[in-house]
């Protein structure tokens, strides 16, 4: 009986219909004092609020901008208390589900080809990693880093010419299922690198004196899970022990500060940092990749959404980094750059003061490795569509970020050893 209880789950898992969002919404709020946030802390308590922004009730603080998602049958009764509370809100997302499926918004100019104007799910990702080695043998190569909790491979793709011993940039995205637009950034940047070699003078010389290492999806599971189940997941799909809550945050199981923060020990919450530093496969395979490739590894950047901003270490502290003015200074340029294209407003900083505390992150446990520029960017928008950035949405945000990924390729190139 053991032995056909796992396939009798597996049978119940595949059986479950799409998680449907009618008439829930997003509402934004701003608590203007510590009386506020107790509010918003204790309604999170009784019902069920899916924290957009910040991820957790813990960082909910005085005069934050909070994205919260609510049930359509709950709104009223959370509607009456935050007026009662003379507490002004405002509604991003009238009827999610409405906006989930609004997010599709761009035609597949020609079958079967892989379009960067759209979100692709796994499988189609997977065809296209193997067309971009086929296309550009001499400039990409696939590495399989390792495989998924639910046995999907984990792929990066080496962008750049063969001498293992030049500097190299590694970049993740998709860390967080539901944050398809970074995804969509990691394709764009192997086809742009590719296509514009030889062309762009800027891209010519990275790639002939540097590789780029790029993890285009890191939460395979998740990603899969969020296009076919749940649109909304945001964890991997590992098993968690004594607990029927599924997933791990991914970037809270990193080995770097791992336990400090007080919201991170609950399987069912979204930001479980799980049961150990890298207990997760994903986790594990990218540290051990990064460990490995440390002596080329001079930069590291992860893609997440939304909010706009260039963020950096550290995260668990808010002490400075030593080389803080150096990393600020990156970013500062960054987003100029960045803001060129199409006038988009980022903000910069280290993450604990800039956003909000957190532990476990890719970002800090690289800088703490030895990895001493690392970045993460949180891409389009600032919450009008939250994770729900239309396709229409895609080629002018991953052309302008394209611009501040080039600037700090660059800066790495001339200013590191």
């Amino acid at each position: 009986m053991r032995l056909l209880l796992p396939v009798a789950l597996l049978a119940t898992t595949l059986a479950i219909a799409p998680v449907r969002f009618d008439r829930e919404k997003v509402v934004r709020v701003k608590p203007q004092d510590e009386n506020q946030v107790s509010i918003l802390k204790d309604l999170a308590k009784t019902s069920e609020l899916d924290f957009w922004y910040p991820d957790a009730t813990d960082h909910v603080a005085a005069n934050m901008t909070v994205d919260f998602r609510v049930r359509g049958k709950e709104f009223q009764s959370i509607q009456s208390v935050l007026d009662q509370n003379k507490m002004h809100y405002e509604i991003l997302i009238h009827d999610l589900q409405e906006e989930i499926e609004k997010q599709f918004d761009v035609k597949e100019a020609i079958p079967g080809r892989h379009s960067y104007a759209k979100y692709n799910n796994w499988d189609k990702i997977v065809a296209w990693t193997e067309k971009m080695v086929d296309k550009h043998p001499e400039m990409v190569s696939r590495i399989k880093i390792g495989s998924t909790f639910e046995d999907n491979p984990l792929y990066v793709l080496k962008v750049g010419k063969e001498d293992g011993r030049r500097k190299a940039i590694f970049m993740d995205c998709g860390i967080h299922a539901q944050e398809w637009i970074s995804p969509a950034f990691c394709q764009w940047f192997v086809y742009q690198a590719t296509k514009s070699y030889g062309k762009n003078k800027i891209m010519t010389k990275l790639l002939d004196q540097m590789n780029f290492y790029v993890l285009p999806v890191f939460n395979v599971d998740g990603y899969i899970w969020s296009w076919t189940q749940n649109r909304m997941w945001k964890k991997n799909r590992s098993k968690n022990h004594n607990s029927k809550c599924i997933g791990t945050d991914l970037n809270r199981n990193f080995n770097v500060s791992w336990n400090s923060s007080p919201n991170t020990d609950n399987p069912c919450q979204d930001t479980y940092r799980g049961p150990a530093p890298e207990s997760e496969k994903e986790t594990k395979a990218v540290a051990d990749f990064i460990r490995s490739h440390l002596k080329s590894i001079r930069a590291y950047i992860s893609f997440h959404s939304y909010s706009q901003m260039l963020l950096f270490p550290y995260g668990y502290t808010l002490k400075l980094p030593p080389n803080h003015e150096d990393l600020a200074k990156v970013a500062r340029i960054g987003t100029d750059v960045l803001s060129t294209r199409y006038e988009t407003q980022y903000i910069y900083g280290p993450v604990a003061s800039t956003v909000y505390p957190t532990s476990g992150s890719s970002s800090d446990w690289a800088y703490d490795l030895g990895i001493k520029h690392t970045f993460a960017f949180e891409l389009r928008d600032k919450g009008r569509f939250g994770f729900l950035l239309p396709e229409s949405r895609i080629k002018s945000t991953c052309k302008e970020t394209m611009l501040a990924v080039k600037f700090i390729a660059k800066y790495i190139l001339k200013h590191t050893s």
